[in-house]
């Protein structure tokens, strides 16, 4: 039998792994949150660990293993080809963890990390940010299943997660949307990609069928001029389609939505986290609903490298034992 959560009545103690573009957002929420302290940040950095200390002031340190067994709350939003090996040592020195997406790079290592969750009775969840503005719509609240969506994430080269493809990078945002609207398994992906900058692909256009016929379309790119992200969802009576760039809606189905109000979805993201913590309720974002969009993305990659021994997967399990 597994064991029970543990409710946490006091101060939390936090630390956020990885102090870059994600992490040093991650540790302002955690500021932000009444009854959790910041106690430290984790980055091999030397300039990033001083920059964190001026602006957070509170202990840095290169090495994350310094501080196992000291959090209650660990957010980890190092590279992702190492999420795997520091998800299960915090997990296992008694921390509650929220990983940046994508929960690991493989499906063995994703069930290994949702089993140990499981056995040790900590939260375990995935930040997948962007489903906090979906729900805010309302949209995920329909019965109603799409027949055909249409998923557009542009944007330029920042050199940030190059660890993984785009589609572990950027895609896989869409496919953790897709999932919520289409609740059945895949039976068929189709994709077709372009590598620029390394071996691994910074552009990639997909189409994904389901088994009830629903179809989604997903085309992404990190090495487009202007940056451009929507999705289209057409329903036998009538389309929805989001502009997430102009915030704009359209909807001609007869299902009322709220306006699209972006807010902070880190805040949201990571004030669930404590929340699921202290009350020892289920997060939004659950474990299993991540490792279901990295199946569908690894899927991706595997078809656009044309088959099972795909270069990216080799990729990353390279990459990461190198680590």
């Amino acid at each position: 039998m597994a064991p029970q959560r543990i409710r946490h009545n006091g101060t939390l103690k936090a630390a956020v792994i990885g102090a870059g573009a994600f992490g040093r957002h991650h540790a302002s929420k955690y500021r932000g949150i009444d009854g959790v302290e910041l106690v430290a940040i984790a980055d091999p950095s030397p300039e990033v660990r001083k920059s964190s200390f001026a602006n957070h002031g509170v202990h840095a340190v290169a090495d994350w293993r310094e501080l196992l067994g000291m959090v209650d709350l660990v957010s980890v939003c190092s590279p992702a080809v190492t999420h795997a090996a520091i998800v299960r040592a915090f997990l296992n020195s008694g921390a509650n963890v929220l990983v940046e997406k994508p929960i690991a790079t493989s499906l063995e290592e994703a069930d290994a990390l949702i089993s140990l969750a499981g056995r040790t009775g900590r939260v375990l969840t995935v930040g997948h940010q962007e489903r906090f503005v979906f729900a805010g719509t309302g949209l995920l609240d329909s019965i109603e299943i799409p027949r055909e969506i249409s998923c557009w994430r542009m944007g330029p080269w920042t050199g940030r997660s190059a660890d993984v493809s785009v589609v572990l990078d950027l895609m896989i945002h869409d496919l953790d949307l897709v999932h919520q609207l289409v609740p059945h398994g895949v039976s068929e992906v189709d994709a077709r990609a372009r590598a620029l900058h390394g071996s691994l692909a910074d552009e990639v256009s997909a189409s994904v069928t389901f088994a009830n016929g629903s179809i989604a379309h997903l085309e992404t790119s990190r090495i487009s001029d202007a940056r451009r992200r929507g999705m289209r969802a057409r329903y036998d009576d009538g389309v929805i389609e989001i502009d997430f760039i102009t915030r704009k809606m359209r909807n001609t189905t007869p299902r009322p939505l709220k306006p699209l109000e972006m807010g902070d979805p880190l805040a949201e993201s990571v004030a669930s986290f404590v929340r699921s913590v202290r009350v020892n309720s289920a997060p939004l974002v659950r474990p299993q609903e991540a490792r279901r969009a990295l199946e569908t993305a690894l899927m991706i990659d595997d078809a656009a490298d044309h088959g099972p021994d795909a270069r990216a997967r080799e990729a990353y399990a390279a990459v990461a034992a190198a680590r």
